[in-house]
Protein backbone atom coordinates (compact mmCIF):
# COMPACT_ATOMS: atom_id res chain seq x y z
CA UNK A 1 0.00 0.00 0.00
CA UNK A 2 2.55 2.51 0.49
CA UNK A 3 4.91 1.57 -2.10
CA UNK A 4 2.20 3.43 -4.54
CA UNK A 5 2.15 6.83 -3.32
CA UNK A 6 6.27 5.95 -3.50
CA UNK A 7 5.86 5.20 -6.65
CA UNK A 8 3.50 8.04 -7.57
CA UNK A 9 6.23 10.42 -6.22
CA UNK A 10 9.54 9.01 -7.84
CA UNK A 11 7.16 8.92 -11.44
CA UNK A 12 6.46 13.01 -10.52
CA UNK A 13 10.25 13.93 -10.51
CA UNK A 14 11.02 13.41 -6.48
CA UNK A 15 14.49 13.41 -6.00
CA UNK A 16 14.57 12.52 -2.16
CA UNK A 17 11.72 10.74 -0.66
CA UNK A 18 11.46 9.39 3.15
CA UNK A 19 8.78 7.48 4.78
CA UNK A 20 8.29 8.21 8.40
CA UNK A 21 7.45 5.41 10.50
CA UNK A 22 6.53 4.37 13.88
CA UNK A 23 9.48 3.08 16.18
CA UNK A 24 9.56 -1.11 15.87
CA UNK A 25 8.09 -0.66 12.28
CA UNK A 26 10.38 -2.02 9.35
CA UNK A 27 8.85 -2.02 5.76
CA UNK A 28 11.88 -1.91 4.45
CA UNK A 29 10.65 -4.67 2.55
CA UNK A 30 8.00 -2.97 1.25
CA UNK A 31 9.47 0.43 0.21
CA UNK A 32 10.98 0.94 -3.69
CA UNK A 33 14.49 1.13 -3.88
CA UNK A 34 16.08 5.06 -2.75
CA UNK A 35 13.60 5.25 -0.35
CA UNK A 36 14.49 6.25 3.61
CA UNK A 37 13.07 5.89 6.78
CA UNK A 38 12.14 8.44 9.48
CA UNK A 39 11.15 7.35 12.85
CA UNK A 40 8.25 9.33 14.67
CA UNK A 41 8.75 8.76 18.11
CA UNK A 42 5.61 9.25 18.83
CA UNK A 43 2.48 9.00 17.83
CA UNK A 44 1.29 13.26 17.88
CA UNK A 45 -0.22 13.62 14.38
CA UNK A 46 0.13 14.50 11.03
CA UNK A 47 2.26 17.95 11.84
CA UNK A 48 4.04 15.78 14.13
CA UNK A 49 5.21 13.16 11.47
CA UNK A 50 6.37 15.99 9.34
CA UNK A 51 8.32 18.07 11.80
CA UNK A 52 10.09 14.26 11.98
CA UNK A 53 11.40 14.48 8.70
CA UNK A 54 12.36 18.63 9.84
CA UNK A 55 16.41 17.91 9.05
CA UNK A 56 15.25 16.88 5.28
CA UNK A 57 12.08 19.46 5.12
CA UNK A 58 14.61 22.56 6.18
CA UNK A 59 16.80 22.32 3.27
CA UNK A 60 14.30 21.28 0.41
CA UNK A 61 13.12 23.95 -2.15
CA UNK A 62 9.88 22.21 -2.63
CA UNK A 63 8.31 19.38 0.11
CA UNK A 64 5.42 17.48 -0.98
CA UNK A 65 3.82 16.05 1.20
CA UNK A 66 1.50 12.13 0.80
CA UNK A 67 -0.23 9.91 2.52
CA UNK A 68 1.02 6.34 3.16
CA UNK A 69 -2.73 5.20 3.01
CA UNK A 70 -4.11 6.82 0.30
CA UNK A 71 -2.46 4.53 -2.60
CA UNK A 72 -4.68 5.96 -5.83
CA UNK A 73 -2.59 9.15 -5.90
CA UNK A 74 -0.94 8.76 -9.30
CA UNK A 75 1.74 10.88 -10.60
CA UNK A 76 -0.38 12.90 -13.11
CA UNK A 77 -1.82 14.25 -9.74
CA UNK A 78 1.03 14.68 -8.26
CA UNK A 79 2.66 16.62 -11.03
CA UNK A 80 -0.66 18.85 -11.40
CA UNK A 81 -0.73 19.62 -8.29
CA UNK A 82 3.27 20.92 -8.26
CA UNK A 83 2.93 22.92 -11.27
CA UNK A 84 -0.42 24.71 -9.26
CA UNK A 85 1.40 25.26 -6.63
CA UNK A 86 4.51 26.89 -8.60
CA UNK A 87 2.25 28.81 -11.14
CA UNK A 88 0.65 30.29 -8.16
CA UNK A 89 4.00 31.67 -6.68
CA UNK A 90 2.91 29.83 -3.15
CA UNK A 91 4.13 29.01 -0.22
CA UNK A 92 1.57 26.24 0.29
CA UNK A 93 -1.15 24.14 -1.42
CA UNK A 94 -3.51 22.41 -0.26
CA UNK A 95 -5.23 19.39 -2.43
CA UNK A 96 -8.88 19.23 -1.60
CA UNK A 97 -11.91 17.64 -3.11
CA UNK A 98 -15.52 18.30 -2.92
CA UNK A 99 -17.78 15.63 -1.70
CA UNK A 100 -21.73 15.39 -1.25
CA UNK A 101 -21.02 13.54 2.28
CA UNK A 102 -17.54 14.89 3.84
CA UNK A 103 -18.04 13.00 6.56
CA UNK A 104 -15.15 13.05 9.14
CA UNK A 105 -12.71 14.60 6.55
CA UNK A 106 -11.05 17.75 7.43
CA UNK A 107 -12.81 20.56 6.01
CA UNK A 108 -11.17 24.07 3.66
CA UNK A 109 -12.21 27.07 5.38
CA UNK A 110 -11.81 29.92 2.83
CA UNK A 111 -11.77 33.93 3.59
CA UNK A 112 -13.98 36.34 1.94
CA UNK A 113 -11.80 36.50 -1.31
CA UNK A 114 -11.97 32.69 -1.40
CA UNK A 115 -8.22 32.20 -0.52
CA UNK A 116 -8.08 29.45 1.76
CA UNK A 117 -8.10 30.58 5.43
CA UNK A 118 -7.19 27.26 7.81
CA UNK A 119 -7.84 23.38 7.64
CA UNK A 120 -10.58 22.09 10.55
CA UNK A 121 -10.40 19.03 11.80
CA UNK A 122 -14.12 17.15 12.13
CA UNK A 123 -13.22 13.38 13.51
CA UNK A 124 -13.61 14.46 16.91
CA UNK A 125 -16.38 16.51 18.28
CA UNK A 126 -15.23 20.32 19.61
CA UNK A 127 -12.66 21.16 17.04
CA UNK A 128 -15.26 21.97 13.80
CA UNK A 129 -17.97 24.43 14.52
CA UNK A 130 -21.51 23.68 12.74
CA UNK A 131 -21.05 25.77 9.98
CA UNK A 132 -17.33 23.83 9.39
CA UNK A 133 -19.46 20.46 9.23
CA UNK A 134 -21.71 22.20 6.44
CA UNK A 135 -18.51 22.88 4.11
CA UNK A 136 -18.43 20.23 1.28
CA UNK A 137 -14.46 21.20 0.38
CA UNK A 138 -12.58 18.97 2.26
CA UNK A 139 -8.62 18.43 2.98
CA UNK A 140 -7.38 15.34 1.02
CA UNK A 141 -3.96 14.83 3.09
CA UNK A 142 -1.88 16.39 0.21
CA UNK A 143 0.32 19.28 -0.16
CA UNK A 144 2.71 21.19 -1.60
CA UNK A 145 4.56 23.50 0.32
CA UNK A 146 7.86 25.99 0.26
CA UNK A 147 10.19 24.02 2.28
CA UNK A 148 11.73 26.81 4.46
CA UNK A 149 8.29 28.10 4.92
CA UNK A 150 6.84 25.03 6.26
CA UNK A 151 9.96 23.78 8.27
CA UNK A 152 9.38 27.21 10.47
CA UNK A 153 5.90 26.79 10.56
CA UNK A 154 6.37 22.89 11.94
CA UNK A 155 8.21 24.21 14.89
CA UNK A 156 5.19 26.69 16.24
CA UNK A 157 2.38 24.91 16.00
CA UNK A 158 0.85 23.67 18.71
CA UNK A 159 -1.85 20.45 20.09
CA UNK A 160 -4.67 22.77 21.67
CA UNK A 161 -7.16 20.59 20.16
CA UNK A 162 -9.25 17.56 21.03
CA UNK A 163 -7.11 14.68 20.11
CA UNK A 164 -3.99 17.19 21.56
CA UNK A 165 -1.97 15.79 18.39
CA UNK A 166 -0.13 18.24 15.70
CA UNK A 167 -2.58 18.76 12.97
CA UNK A 168 -0.31 19.62 9.14
CA UNK A 169 -3.40 21.55 8.51
CA UNK A 170 -2.12 24.25 11.54
CA UNK A 171 1.00 25.44 9.38
CA UNK A 172 -1.32 27.11 6.31
CA UNK A 173 -2.44 29.78 8.74
CA UNK A 174 1.32 30.60 10.08
CA UNK A 175 2.64 30.40 5.96
CA UNK A 176 0.45 32.88 5.49
CA UNK A 177 0.98 35.28 8.18
CA UNK A 178 4.58 34.81 6.91
CA UNK A 179 3.52 36.31 3.65
CA UNK A 180 3.36 33.98 1.47
CA UNK A 181 0.38 32.72 0.12
CA UNK A 182 -2.15 29.76 0.56
CA UNK A 183 -3.67 28.16 -2.35
CA UNK A 184 -6.35 25.09 -2.62
CA UNK A 185 -6.14 22.81 -5.82
CA UNK A 186 -9.54 20.92 -6.12
CA UNK A 187 -8.63 17.37 -7.73
CA UNK A 188 -11.39 15.84 -10.13
CA UNK A 189 -10.47 12.56 -9.14
CA UNK A 190 -12.22 11.26 -6.27
CA UNK A 191 -9.80 8.35 -5.24
CA UNK A 192 -7.91 10.93 -4.17
CA UNK A 193 -9.26 10.55 -0.43
CA UNK A 194 -10.05 7.18 -0.73
CA UNK A 195 -7.95 6.35 2.65
CA UNK A 196 -7.20 2.83 4.19
CA UNK A 197 -8.27 2.07 8.11
CA UNK A 198 -10.28 -0.87 7.83
CA UNK A 199 -9.83 -4.11 5.96
CA UNK A 200 -12.71 -3.11 4.74
CA UNK A 201 -11.89 0.22 2.89
CA UNK A 202 -8.70 -2.15 1.87
CA UNK A 203 -10.78 -4.18 -0.65
CA UNK A 204 -12.88 -1.24 -1.84
CA UNK A 205 -9.19 0.79 -2.82
CA UNK A 206 -8.37 -2.59 -4.40
CA UNK A 207 -11.26 -2.99 -6.06
CA UNK A 208 -10.74 0.46 -7.33
CA UNK A 209 -7.23 -0.16 -8.18
CA UNK A 210 -8.02 -3.35 -10.19
CA UNK A 211 -10.73 -1.79 -12.27
CA UNK A 212 -7.83 1.44 -13.25
CA UNK A 213 -5.34 -1.39 -13.93
CA UNK A 214 -7.58 -3.43 -16.37
CA UNK A 215 -8.88 -0.29 -18.23
CA UNK A 216 -5.54 0.92 -19.02
CA UNK A 217 -4.84 -2.62 -20.81
CA UNK A 218 -8.06 -2.41 -22.44
CA UNK A 219 -7.22 0.65 -23.53
CA UNK A 220 -4.28 -0.48 -25.02
CA UNK A 221 -5.66 -3.05 -26.96
CA UNK A 222 -6.09 -6.26 -24.73
CA UNK A 223 -9.40 -7.75 -24.46
CA UNK A 224 -10.89 -8.50 -21.38
CA UNK A 225 -13.98 -10.46 -21.27
CA UNK A 226 -15.15 -9.88 -17.69
CA UNK A 227 -13.53 -7.69 -15.42
CA UNK A 228 -15.18 -7.93 -12.91
CA UNK A 229 -13.57 -11.53 -12.27
CA UNK A 230 -10.26 -11.07 -14.29
CA UNK A 231 -7.43 -9.60 -11.40
CA UNK A 232 -4.30 -8.39 -13.12
CA UNK A 233 -1.15 -6.89 -10.65
CA UNK A 234 0.26 -3.15 -11.26
CA UNK A 235 3.44 -4.76 -12.59
CA UNK A 236 2.16 -7.16 -15.33
CA UNK A 237 3.02 -6.39 -18.60
CA UNK A 238 0.54 -7.12 -21.85
CA UNK A 239 0.69 -6.62 -25.49
CA UNK A 240 -2.02 -5.59 -27.68
CA UNK A 241 -4.37 -8.41 -28.86
CA UNK A 242 -4.51 -10.47 -25.79
CA UNK A 243 -7.78 -12.13 -24.72
CA UNK A 244 -8.34 -12.67 -20.98
CA UNK A 245 -11.42 -14.54 -20.24
CA UNK A 246 -13.02 -15.30 -17.27
CA UNK A 247 -11.26 -15.91 -14.32
CA UNK A 248 -7.96 -15.06 -15.12
CA UNK A 249 -5.15 -13.56 -12.55
CA UNK A 250 -1.88 -12.17 -13.62
CA UNK A 251 0.34 -11.51 -10.53
CA UNK A 252 3.59 -10.16 -9.91
CA UNK A 253 5.82 -9.22 -13.00
CA UNK A 254 4.31 -11.70 -15.40
CA UNK A 255 4.46 -10.60 -19.56
CA UNK A 256 1.98 -11.71 -21.66
CA UNK A 257 2.56 -11.66 -25.66
CA UNK A 258 0.46 -10.34 -28.14
CA UNK A 259 -2.46 -12.84 -29.96
CA UNK A 260 -2.31 -15.03 -26.77
CA UNK A 261 -5.20 -16.13 -24.95
CA UNK A 262 -5.38 -16.78 -20.96
CA UNK A 263 -8.06 -18.14 -19.33
CA UNK A 264 -10.81 -18.78 -18.33
CA UNK A 265 -9.41 -19.79 -14.84
CA UNK A 266 -6.23 -19.70 -15.75
CA UNK A 267 -3.23 -18.16 -13.23
CA UNK A 268 0.07 -16.75 -13.94
CA UNK A 269 2.91 -15.92 -11.22
CA UNK A 270 5.85 -14.20 -12.86
CA UNK A 271 5.77 -16.23 -15.75
CA UNK A 272 7.21 -15.27 -19.22
CA UNK A 273 4.06 -15.78 -21.80
CA UNK A 274 5.01 -15.24 -25.68
CA UNK A 275 3.16 -14.99 -28.51
CA UNK A 276 0.09 -16.38 -29.86
CA UNK A 277 -0.08 -18.76 -26.99
CA UNK A 278 -3.19 -20.14 -24.78
CA UNK A 279 -3.38 -21.16 -21.28
CA UNK A 280 -6.77 -22.47 -20.27
CA UNK A 281 -7.75 -23.29 -16.75
CA UNK A 282 -4.03 -23.82 -15.80
CA UNK A 283 -1.93 -22.69 -13.00
CA UNK A 284 1.89 -21.28 -14.18
CA UNK A 285 4.39 -20.07 -11.43
CA UNK A 286 8.00 -19.04 -12.27
CA UNK A 287 7.92 -20.52 -15.69
CA UNK A 288 8.57 -19.24 -19.37
CA UNK A 289 6.34 -20.23 -22.09
CA UNK A 290 7.39 -19.32 -25.74
CA UNK A 291 5.75 -18.61 -28.78
CA UNK A 292 2.91 -20.75 -29.48
CA UNK A 293 2.49 -22.73 -26.91
CA UNK A 294 -0.22 -24.78 -25.80
CA UNK A 295 -0.78 -25.21 -22.03
CA UNK A 296 -3.84 -27.02 -20.37
CA UNK A 297 -6.48 -27.31 -19.61
CA UNK A 298 -5.82 -28.42 -16.16
CA UNK A 299 -1.73 -28.39 -16.74
CA UNK A 300 0.32 -26.88 -13.43
CA UNK A 301 4.04 -25.56 -14.74
CA UNK A 302 6.10 -25.29 -11.88
CA UNK A 303 8.93 -22.94 -11.31
CA UNK A 304 12.33 -23.23 -13.77
CA UNK A 305 10.59 -24.51 -16.20
CA UNK A 306 10.20 -23.91 -19.80
CA UNK A 307 8.24 -24.68 -23.07
CA UNK A 308 10.27 -24.03 -26.25
CA UNK A 309 8.30 -22.35 -29.35
CA UNK A 310 5.24 -24.52 -30.29
CA UNK A 311 6.03 -26.93 -27.59
CA UNK A 312 2.44 -28.47 -25.86
CA UNK A 313 1.81 -29.55 -22.54
CA UNK A 314 -1.67 -30.61 -22.06
CA UNK A 315 -4.23 -31.66 -20.19
CA UNK A 316 -3.41 -33.03 -16.49
CA UNK A 317 0.08 -32.50 -16.85
CA UNK A 318 2.71 -31.21 -14.56
CA UNK A 319 6.09 -30.30 -15.44
CA UNK A 320 8.78 -29.05 -12.93
CA UNK A 321 12.02 -28.03 -13.62
CA UNK A 322 11.86 -28.90 -17.22
CA UNK A 323 13.26 -27.72 -20.81
CA UNK A 324 10.23 -28.72 -23.87
CA UNK A 325 12.37 -28.59 -26.79
CA UNK A 326 11.04 -26.92 -30.17
CA UNK A 327 7.56 -29.12 -30.99
CA UNK A 328 7.53 -31.45 -28.85
CA UNK A 329 4.30 -32.50 -26.53
CA UNK A 330 4.07 -33.89 -23.31
CA UNK A 331 0.28 -34.40 -24.09
CA UNK A 332 -2.07 -35.89 -21.36
CA UNK A 333 -1.79 -37.33 -18.17
CA UNK A 334 1.55 -36.75 -17.20
CA UNK A 335 4.46 -36.05 -14.47
CA UNK A 336 7.70 -34.41 -15.80
CA UNK A 337 10.30 -33.09 -13.33
CA UNK A 338 14.13 -32.39 -13.63
CA UNK A 339 13.71 -33.72 -17.38
CA UNK A 340 15.04 -32.47 -20.61
CA UNK A 341 13.35 -33.03 -23.53
CA UNK A 342 14.73 -32.09 -27.00
CA UNK A 343 12.50 -31.03 -30.33
CA UNK A 344 9.95 -32.66 -31.85
CA UNK A 345 9.36 -35.37 -29.20
CA UNK A 346 6.06 -37.21 -27.65
CA UNK A 347 5.54 -38.56 -24.65
CA UNK A 348 2.52 -40.64 -23.88
CA UNK A 349 -0.14 -40.61 -21.45
CA UNK A 350 0.67 -41.44 -17.85
CA UNK A 351 4.49 -40.52 -18.36
CA UNK A 352 6.36 -40.55 -15.25
CA UNK A 353 9.83 -39.47 -14.47
CA UNK A 354 10.97 -40.61 -11.17
CA UNK A 355 13.67 -37.96 -10.52
CA UNK A 356 13.46 -38.31 -6.12
CA UNK A 357 15.51 -40.83 -4.63
CA UNK A 358 14.29 -40.15 -1.40
CA UNK A 359 17.69 -38.15 -0.88
CA UNK A 360 18.52 -36.36 -3.82
CA UNK A 361 17.18 -35.11 -7.38
CA UNK A 362 18.15 -36.48 -10.93
CA UNK A 363 17.70 -35.75 -14.59
CA UNK A 364 16.36 -37.28 -17.20
CA UNK A 365 17.34 -36.73 -20.24
CA UNK A 366 15.27 -37.26 -23.38
CA UNK A 367 16.37 -36.59 -27.21
CA UNK A 368 15.24 -34.89 -30.37
CA UNK A 369 11.99 -37.13 -32.31
CA UNK A 370 11.52 -39.53 -29.35
CA UNK A 371 8.26 -41.29 -29.09
CA UNK A 372 7.79 -42.45 -25.13
CA UNK A 373 5.08 -45.19 -24.90
CA UNK A 374 2.06 -44.45 -22.43
CA UNK A 375 2.27 -45.37 -18.74
CA UNK A 376 6.30 -45.33 -19.17
CA UNK A 377 7.97 -44.69 -16.02
CA UNK A 378 11.78 -42.86 -16.67
CA UNK A 379 13.68 -43.78 -13.46
CA UNK A 380 16.51 -41.35 -12.66
CA UNK A 381 19.24 -40.66 -13.94
CA UNK A 382 18.49 -42.11 -17.26
CA UNK A 383 19.14 -40.85 -20.72
CA UNK A 384 16.84 -41.77 -23.96
CA UNK A 385 18.64 -40.99 -27.39
CA UNK A 386 17.42 -39.28 -30.29
CA UNK A 387 14.56 -40.65 -32.18
CA UNK A 388 14.38 -44.06 -29.94
CA UNK A 389 11.28 -45.05 -28.83
CA UNK A 390 9.77 -46.98 -25.00
CA UNK A 391 6.78 -49.42 -25.16
CA UNK A 392 4.13 -48.55 -23.42
CA UNK A 393 4.29 -49.79 -19.79
CA UNK A 394 7.62 -49.97 -19.42
CA UNK A 395 9.87 -49.17 -16.56
CA UNK A 396 13.33 -47.43 -17.87
CA UNK A 397 16.12 -47.92 -15.37
CA UNK A 398 19.00 -48.05 -18.06
CA UNK A 399 20.04 -45.38 -20.88
CA UNK A 400 17.99 -46.08 -24.23
CA UNK A 401 20.43 -45.74 -27.64
CA UNK A 402 20.12 -44.07 -30.28
CA UNK A 403 17.22 -44.93 -32.20
CA UNK A 404 16.85 -47.86 -30.32
CA UNK A 405 13.51 -49.52 -28.37
CA UNK A 406 13.60 -49.74 -24.58
CA UNK A 407 11.07 -52.42 -23.45
CA UNK A 408 10.40 -53.60 -19.92
CA UNK A 409 8.04 -55.80 -18.83
CA UNK A 410 7.01 -58.32 -16.98
CA UNK A 411 5.80 -61.52 -18.68
CA UNK A 412 1.67 -61.76 -19.40
CA UNK A 413 -0.17 -64.99 -17.75
CA UNK A 414 -3.66 -65.54 -18.11
CA UNK A 415 -4.71 -68.10 -15.01
CA UNK A 416 -7.77 -70.14 -16.75
CA UNK A 417 -10.97 -70.61 -15.01
CA UNK A 418 -9.74 -68.29 -12.55
CA UNK A 419 -13.26 -66.33 -12.37
CA UNK A 420 -15.54 -69.36 -11.80
CA UNK A 421 -13.41 -70.51 -8.76
CA UNK A 422 -13.33 -67.02 -7.39
CA UNK A 423 -16.94 -66.85 -7.51
CA UNK A 424 -17.61 -70.07 -6.04
CA UNK A 425 -15.26 -69.14 -3.33
CA UNK A 426 -16.65 -66.00 -2.69
CA UNK A 427 -19.96 -68.67 -2.09
CA UNK A 428 -18.70 -70.61 0.35
CA UNK A 429 -17.21 -67.42 2.45
CA UNK A 430 -21.03 -66.15 2.65
CA UNK A 431 -22.28 -69.19 3.99
CA UNK A 432 -20.15 -70.30 6.39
Amino acid sequence: MVAWPIVAAQNAGAGKIAVIVSPGFDLSAGLPEGTETVVQEQSDGTGGAVRAALGLIKDAETVVVLSGDVPLVSSEIVANLIAAHREAGAGATVMTAILDDPGSYGRVVRDRSGAVDRIVEAKEPGDATRADLEIKEINTGTYVFDGPAVAEALVEIGNDNSQGEYYLGDVLPLIRDGGRRVVAHIATDPAVNLGINTRADLATVEAEARKRILRQHMLNGVTVADPASTWVDVDVQIAPDVTLLPGTSLCGETRVGAGSVVGPHTTLIETDLGEGATVPHSYLVDCEVLDGCSVGPFAYIRPQTVLKKGSKAGAFVELKNTIVGEGSKVPHLAYVGDTEIGSGSNLGAGTITANYDGFRKHRTVIGDHVRIGVDTMLIAPVEVGDSAYTGGGSVITQDVPEGALGISRAPQENISGFAQRRAASAKEEEGS
